[in-house]
């Protein structure tokens, strides 16, 4: 009889286990979510910054050579990522193969000047800096005219500023979130056991002793719920790629390292302290009390 009653107790508990430690794992994988979102589309955001260009229209009356060497020194200023050359005869030939014609037939000498396209750092891609940059580009010997889309730049800062507030709202509701079914978890787990914390205060075992098991099983479902979440997350970012391998763009090893280790973290932290609370409650409670929850 005792060893039927000690098989459905260990089986009992088994499941608890079990259930605390897969719906742990689903919070963790919808935080990972969230993380991946949040920086992946600040990469995202930095990404088409950095791909704005600003066009640098030189003299027509500047060499190859002389363009090259001002292009390697503007190429030097701390907020260029890239600069890149197109001379005269590169620049006829997108003309041709965007007009279906060579121009240079028609006007009998080639219309196009000799251009640096340049690429700005995400923190300088706004009008007010751009604006502070072309004044100082057009100091330079040979550069008639500093040509940008403002009204593009301007779009696209106000959509990525909305998108950007959007995530960043959704990641603190989720944590908020995520943290209220972890703890409910957490709770419901400690309160099957309730009756053997108060036994073990009856045989006079402090509060210490009977918290380091509950701490030590915590800290170990944190840890394997963080694991499921990541190998969930993991064939979902391996599908992604499979299908769009240009998504290591903005979903690179960094962003991924980053979400391993938040969800590790915050796996371990929170379940280790909703069973430090959940366990310091049920000490709290009089013999009575237990059988009135």
């Amino acid at each position: 009889m005792n060893k039927k009653r000690n098989k459905a107790s260990s089986s009992k508990q088994r499941l608890q286990v079990a259930t605390l430690c897969i719906s742990t794992a689903m919070v963790l994988i919808l935080l990972g979510m969230v993380v991946l979102t949040v920086f992946t589309g600040l990469n995202l955001s930095s990404y088409v910054k950095e791909n704005l260009t600003v066009t640098m229209v030189l003299s027509p009356d500047m060499s190859d050579q002389e363009a090259q060497r001002l292009c390697g020194l503007v190429e030097q200023q701390p907020y260029i990522a890239k600069a890149n050359f197109v001379s005269k005869e590169e620049a006829l030939k997108e003309g041709t193969k965007e007009l279906g014609a060579d121009p240079s037939e028609f006007a009998g000498e080639n219309p196009f000047t000799a251009e640096i396209e340049l690429q700005l750092k995400a923190n300088y891609a706004n009008n007010d800096s751009i604006k502070n940059i072309s004044s100082q580009l057009k100091t330079y010997n040979g550069v008639t005219d500093i040509d940008y889309k403002q009204d593009l730049i301007d779009t696209v800062n106000n959509t990525l500023g909305k998108i950007g507030l959007v995530l960043i709202i959704l990641a603190a509701l989720l944590t908020i979130v995520s943290f209220s079914l972890i703890n409910n978890s957490v709770r419901l787990s400690v309160y099957a056991r309730r009756f053997s914390i108060h036994t073990m205060k009856l045989v006079g075992a402090s509060w210490g002793f009977i918290r380091k098991p509950f701490l030590k099983r915590s800290v170990l479902l944190g840890l394997l719920s963080a694991f499921i979440a990541l190998v969930v997350l993991g064939i979902g970012m391996y599908a992604l790629w499979v299908y769009e391998p240009d998504i290591t763009i903005v979903l690179n090893w960094e962003v991924m390292t980053i979400t391993a280790c938040v969800v590790i973290v915050f796996g371990v932290v929170i379940t280790l302290f909703c069973t430090y609370f959940s366990v310091n409650k049920f000490l709290k409670m009089k013999a009575g009390d237990l059988y009135k929850i």
